[in-house]
């Protein structure tokens, strides 16, 4: 196992572990991004729960590091039951540079993710959906009634988070 993963390894779910110090390794190394991606395919849940939260903050500053594996991280994303990693890709996804037919890929991806129990992941896939819908005018309107359609039935901060959202639809 590389040393970045061990440094994610650990057994407590509800702890991020040493996610912010690998966060840090990758951002200084950026070609040891591929064992994120490794790491999404590991046996342990915590280990694919911490890979995901710093494969996300590594992305936000460096979307870049995720195209080289656009592929397998669609792929992955479809296949993911972890509800950990399954926000995380909610977050990811829209960051990846994606044509039409892969953006509706990616919105069936989240729209099989809104069966999920926990309204984490639920959130997110609203804000993905607001996400993909600034970048995609064919499928702005859909992604538009999904996200009110979640904001109706939603928990309150799905409700929140949807009023903010679809405020942005406006303006």
């Amino acid at each position: 196992m590389h040393s970045i993963l061990k440094k994610l390894e650990g057994s407590d779910q509800r702890s991020i572990g040493r996610s912010e110090e690998v966060v840090s390794d990758i951002l200084k190394e950026p070609g040891l991004f591929h064992v994120l991606i490794e790491g999404l395919s590991a046996e342990n849940p915590i280990i694919r729960m911490r890979v995901s939260d710093a494969m996300e903050k590594v992305s936000l500053g460096r979307p870049e590091y995720l195209q080289p594996y656009k592929q397998q991280l669609l792929e992955l994303a479809a296949h993911a039951v972890q509800k950990e990693v399954r926000w995380h890709m909610a977050q990811i996804l829209p960051r990846l540079n994606l044509n039409h037919n892969e953006k509706i890929d990616v919105v069936n991806t989240l729209l099989a993710y809104l069966s999920d129990n926990s309204s984490i992941v639920r959130t997110f896939v609203m804000q993905a959906f607001a996400d993909i819908a600034k970048t995609d005018e064919e499928l702005r309107l859909s992604l538009r009634d999904h996200i009110s359609e979640l904001a109706a039935t939603g928990t309150p901060a799905m409700k929140a988070r949807g009023r903010k959202l679809l405020a942005e639809f406006k303006g």
